[in-house]
């Protein structure tokens, strides 16, 4: 398939979190995510620019497939540490966005604080993406689309099933589409690590269909059933966590409450024994590595759709 890309970027915009994006931006990115996935090193509107990726948070998806989807897309890119940066050590997060925008075309940032993702952004006058805070994952919930769409059809209908800590980045993500997509998301949570109530209500105000339970057996029916590590780089918790979230295990028995065609998700990495058994992410009914495979797919789009390289 030939896709005709304008020959410069048109616009400049960032990818901070899916509840600043319409359905119909979700759409162009997905789309051309599935369009370039066919032939991956077939189109290269990238050629000439560069693509900064920043980390203060360890990474091993998101470094790899941000690299290696640049260079498919027939650019170049930058790799540098928090560290090494002394980023708003000194100079202010705002001035290195400045500072940055004058040698490359687009930047990504994974990092803790969403202020610094903000700061960032408002600093630089190229486009900032979301690689992850501690608040939002939104490139796994854009690769996750694309997975179950590409499984299951439409994702219009489906019903969504998150299970284990409710207070989670790609959880947040999720809700964030689920204000946009007419599906349903359940999130099966401990009462102590339930979705925020503030998040909560926000989303259901804006009629998406979510709801936070503790009871396990709402995962009958479900289409996707999703769950992440009990214990992230941020949590000092990590013992009661465990205890309180063990009877929430995506297992065997969990998983026949599901459809028969259920998948199973999960963001990686994955801590097994604990949040999932070896018996579901080995399964026939487990998609996680065509989840991980197409981040780089999904993130390729997203780096052409902040430029306005969309083809016509």
């Amino acid at each position: 398939m030939t896709l005709a890309f304008p020959a410069a970027p048109t616009v400049s915009r960032d990818f901070i979190d899916l509840d600043r994006l319409t359905r119909d931006d979700v759409r162009t990115i997905l789309s051309l995510a599935v369009a370039m996935k066919k032939d991956p090193k077939a189109h290269q509107p990238m050629a000439g620019r560069v693509l900064a990726l920043i980390f203060e948070k360890p990474s091993t998806r998101t470094r790899v497939s941000f690299h290696v989807g640049m260079q498919q897309l027939g650019g170049e890119v930058i790799t540098l540490s928090g560290a090494e940066m002394q980023l708003g050590h000194g100079e202010t997060i705002a001035d290195t966005g400045r500072v940055m925008s004058r040698f490359v075309d687009i930047m990504m940032l994974r990092t803790f604080s969403e202020h610094k993702l903000h700061e960032l952004a408002e600093g630089a006058s190229v486009p900032v993406i979301n690689g992850l805070t501690n608040q939002s994952h939104p490139c796994q919930v854009m690769a996750d689309l694309m997975t179950i769409e590409e499984k299951l059809g439409n994702i219009t209908g489906k019903k969504i099933v998150w299970v284990g800590d409710g207070d989670n980045n790609v959880l947040t993500s999720w809700i964030h589409a689920a204000c946009l997509f007419d599906l349903e998301l359940c999130v099966v949570a401990p009462p102590e690590f339930t979705v925020p109530s503030a998040l909560l209500i926000d989303a259901q105000r804006k009629g998406a269909k979510l709801r936070a339970l503790a009871d396990i057996e709402v995962v009958k029916g479900a289409d996707v059933v999703i769950t992440d590590c009990w214990v992230s780089m941020h949590n000092s918790d990590a013992a009661a966590r465990m205890d309180k979230l063990q009877p929430y295990q995506v297992n065997e028995k969990l998983m026949r409450l599901a459809a028969p065609h259920a998948l199973f998700m999960h963001c990686l990495p994955a801590h097994r024994g604990e949040e999932v058994t070896d018996g579901v992410i080995d399964s026939p009914q487990s998609a996680v590595w065509d989840e991980a495979e197409n981040r780089m797919h999904a993130q390729k789009a997203i780096i052409c759709w902040c430029l306005g390289l969309i083809p016509q």
